[in-house]
């Protein structure tokens, strides 16, 4: 009976997971910008005490452009700029981190990268990080923290 409880709970928490992590054994299935471009657009939300807003770009030249800030009571958190790109037949995710005087968090000429994993329905899974379509008005960005082991959904609407 503890066998049973113990695997229904395990079975539990891997079906509430939303994120996935990259395998280099399977590689990324190929897509391109299309399947995500309904990602363009003015987008904001409530997370961390304050507001975001999120910026993207309508795909051109292989790229979708995109810069986030995190307000909190009026004063700039950090802010985010970065692109999805089409490389090598499938797509990776960039972000550069800076703070509320634009002093960078990574290297200069280091930025997070996110490989595309596998396009589901109506999400798009990249490595820790799943941008889901709920509507022309909303989309779900899924996120799994490596430090904290915690993934965050941060609700995005127009």
């Amino acid at each position: 009976m503890k066998k049973l409880i113990l695997c229904l709970t395990f079975s539990a928490i891997s079906f509430a997971q939303n994120t996935l992590h990259y395998n280099n054994d399977k590689g990324s299935e190929k897509t391109t910008l299309q399947n995500i471009k309904w990602l363009e657009g003015n987008w904001k939300g409530e997370a961390f005490n304050g507001i975001y807003k999120e910026n993207w770009s309508k795909p051109f030249g292989e790229s979708m452009v995109f810069n986030f800030k995190l307000v909190v009571k009026e004063k700039i958190v950090f802010y985010e700029l970065g692109h999805i790109i089409e490389k090598d037949g499938t797509l990776l995710y960039q972000i550069k981190h800076f703070d509320a005087n634009l002093k960078g968090w990574e290297e200069k000429d280091q930025s997070e990268d996110f490989r595309f994993i596998k396009k589901e329905a109506n999400r798009m899974y990249f490595d820790n990080f799943t941008f889901e379509y709920v509507s022309e008005n909303e989309v779900n960005l899924y996120a799994y923290f490596e430090d904290s082991k915690e993934e965050m959904v941060f609700n995005f609407n127009k």
